[in-house]
């Protein structure tokens, strides 16, 4: 069973920096591209960013392109997401989730091709 365990979620100001996390277990995460999507309360969920298995390529969408970071660590078997310069509207619940490994930009433009179920996600929130 394919499990990914996000976290690293939390409060911060404007401007501030978070670090998520997306342990895998049960398989090896550099079999599969990494998801990273979003969630805000009354939105729909959308795609963030992803990096790919075959060649470590990425994609960001539009909204988070020059702030975000996304990276892998197939020894630990973990993605990571770095964001920073944090805006109010990034406010939301965040998932990981594994993906064919290549072309992964397409789920992050059409999340509803993204299948299987989502686990619990790391709830950030960017608030004065």
């Amino acid at each position: 069973q394919l499990q990914l365990v996000e976290s690293g979620g939390g409060l911060v100001q404007p401007g501030g920096s978070l670090r998520l996390s997306c342990a895998a277990s049960g398989f090896t995460l550099d079999d599969y591209a990494i998801g990273w999507f979003r969630q805000a309360p009354g939105k729909e969920r959308e795609g963030v960013s992803c990096i790919n298995a075959n060649d470590g390529s990425t994609f960001y969408a539009d909204s988070v392109k020059g702030r975000f970071t996304i990276s892998r660590d197939n020894a630990k078997n973990t993605a990571y997401l770095q964001m920073d310069s944090l805006k109010p509207e990034d406010t939301a619940v965040y998932y990981c989730a594994p993906l064919p490994p290549a072309v992964c930009g397409a789920y992050i433009t059409q999340p509803g091709l993204v299948s299987g179920s989502w686990g619990q996600g790391t709830q950030v929130t960017v608030s004065s």
